[in-house]
């Protein structure tokens, strides 16, 4: 009887608690109740008992759940919803952003990041043993390498090893000083095969000027030494408090297995133990997805030692391995235009390079699928996203599983694709705070794409009105998490040079379900979260405003005054 209570408050109806029913702890009233739960209207109120929500329905009909010991709160008819979840976010590398030197995307001029490096070098942000190392740089430094090379080769930073990082994570630049530490001449460069030899930037006469991308950038950026136990922590802590105020009370993290800066290897441990620590002090207030990376060109065979990393976490309260997150391509801004195209990029006739096998990545999908496993794939370029949909149709030829395997970014996408993700049950886990009408959009992608393929950047509509399932994320700390700037650039998608590809926006109530139950169940936590409904974990946040009514430029500028997690508040504006 009490099991047929709840389901008739959740759905609105008005009854009265029957003698014996156990009084609930919370009630939040006198709200909009977005449920996330498909085709049911706003609500009013939510009860919740311990850390589930027990009632959704009309205000009379919950209050009638009201005890003396009851806390019962009036939202004066705010906003209230589920905790937003982050299908792709590097977390504690955002923590990190904001404890060490890191630009954060922002672009300043040279003078002022020399100024910046001093005062890092000075008060130790920027220091890592020997080494400065700055994060975050736009791409666009990468415009003018020339002018790096005059500043920063010369005079007090000759002889001082230095690293800059793009926030994009996958390019950089390395001053003389450094490439010397890192053995990297016109020699090593000679002796390197061809496509290794393309990810580094030479001058005319085969010297190295310091760009990296990718392959040439990880190997020196393994000389930097491994960040400390107590800086992890540090910046798990860092990130949980940020998420907190954004209303984030979850996300998929890519590279749980890899400590930052440091190479992945099958038995690396990454930051899952630092995840596993804050679990243990009970400071993890999140859901925590987190893949294990695997080589792109990893077989069948390498998975059984990524279980052997699983093992290790099972069990953890508030952290699950639900799978694998494997690199299809690079990026596309040029001067990296490392993102696989299926038309060759316009300035050097190159289509990028496609990091998985495609002979064998099928093999490799549906190996893991085989385990239970989802597989999330990094995928830029539109060659990259065919290739690994053609993967995951391995997997889905050799059994229906039913595991939301995803694939993240989608820069370009060919529309010979868009129906594929439905009917091969693939989530598009998009950062639609990249589709802007900004400069590297429109500076540093399109003059050197094939028009068509530009045609179809960040497609969102178009995905959408093929029938899939769009699943909210940031990829945190490549640009901010705040959900909030992400809902309002895929339903304007404008940038300071315009608007970019206007029929692919989105409603605005796609997106709100794209950060709730979509993320969740990318997350393979939708019977635990993502939605308001009885039975589930009460994660909730409440707004300073009407998000269903306000002007698209008011969205981006929403703010939590309450996020709840597991029916308990963990931060009041």
């Amino acid at each position: 009887m009490k099991q047929f209570l709840k389901m008739a408050l959740s759905a609105g109806l008005a009854c009265t608690a029957l003698p014996g029913f156990a009084a609930v702890d919370l009630i939040l009233h006198n709200a909009k109740v977005y449920t996330a739960e498909p085709g049911q209207p706003l609500q009013q109120a939510v009860a919740v008992e311990g850390d589930k929500i027990v009632a959704v329905g009309t205000d009379d009909a919950v209050l009638r759940l009201k005890a003396d010991s009851t806390r019962a709160i009036d939202l004066g008819g705010k906003v209230l919803m589920p905790g937003m979840l982050d299908s792709h976010s590097h977390a504690i590398k955002g923590g990190l952003q904001m404890e060490l030197a890191n630009l954060a995307g922002e672009q300043i001029p040279l003078d002022q990041l020399e100024q910046r490096l001093r005062q890092w070098r000075d008060d130790g942000k920027a220091r890592r043993g020997e080494f400065l190392s700055v994060g975050g740089l736009p791409s666009t430094y990468w415009d003018n390498i020339p002018a790096l090379e005059q500043r920063f080769n010369h005079g007090e930073w000759a002889a001082q090893p230095i690293l800059f990082a793009a926030y994009d994570m996958h390019t950089g630049w390395a001053n003389q000083a450094m490439l010397t530490r890192a053995g990297v001449d016109a020699k090593t460069i000679t002796a390197l095969p061809a496509e290794a030899r393309n990810t580094i930037g030479q001058h005319k006469d085969g010297t190295p000027n310091g760009f990296l991308v990718d392959a040439s950038y990880y190997p020196v950026s393994d000389l930097l030494p491994p960040l400390s136990h107590d800086t992890l922590m540090t910046a798990g802590r860092m990130a949980l408090d940020y998420s907190k105020k954004l209303g984030i009370t979850g996300w998929m993290d890519p590279l749980g297995n890899e400590l930052p800066g440091a190479d992945v290897k099958n038995n690396s441990l990454g930051v899952l133990p630092i995840y596993k620590e804050l679990s243990d002090k009970g400071e993890l207030t999140a859901h925590v997805a987190a893949l294990l990376m695997a080589d792109s060109k990893a077989r069948p065979a390498d998975l059984d030692e990524l279980d052997k990393v699983r093992q290790q976490f099972q069990g953890v309260h508030n952290l699950t391995l639900p799978g694998i997150k494997v690199f299809a391509d690079g990026v596309a801004e040029i001067p990296a235009q490392s993102a696989a195209m299926l038309e060759p990029y316009k300035n050097s006739g190159q289509r990028g390079e496609l990091l998985l096998d495609p002979k064998h990545f099928g093999e490799l999908v549906s190996a893991a699928d085989a385990r239970g496993w989802l597989v999330h794939v990094h995928a830029i370029g539109d060659r990259a996203v065919r290739e690994t949909l053609n993967g995951i149709a391995q997997a889905r030829r050799d059994r229906h599983s039913g595991i939301p395997h995803s694939i993240t970014h989608l820069q370009m996408v060919s529309p010979k694709e868009y129906a594929r993700f439905k009917d091969l049950d693939v989530i598009a886990s998009m950062q639609l705070y990249w589709a802007s009408a900004d400069e590297s959009n429109i500076d540093l992608v399109k003059p050197y794409v094939d028009a068509m393929a530009f045609m179809h950047t960040f497609p969102a509509h178009s995905l959408l009105k093929h029938g899939a399932t769009i699943a909210g994320a940031s990829d945190w700390p490549i640009t901010t998490p705040d959900p909030w700037k992400a809902i309002y650039q895929a339903v304007s998608r404008k940038g300071s040079k315009g608007v970019l590809n206007a029929d692919e926006a989105i409603d605005r109530q796609v997106m709100f379900q794209a950060y709730t139950l979509n993320a969740a169940r990318a997350m393979r936590l939708e019977q635990l979260t993502g939605s308001l409904k009885v039975g589930k974990q009460a994660d909730m946040i409440v707004l300073d405003r009407d998000v269903f009514s306000v002007a698209p430029e008011a969205l981006r500028d929403t703010q939590v005054t309450q996020t709840w997690f597991a029916g308990q508040q963990i931060y009041a504006r």
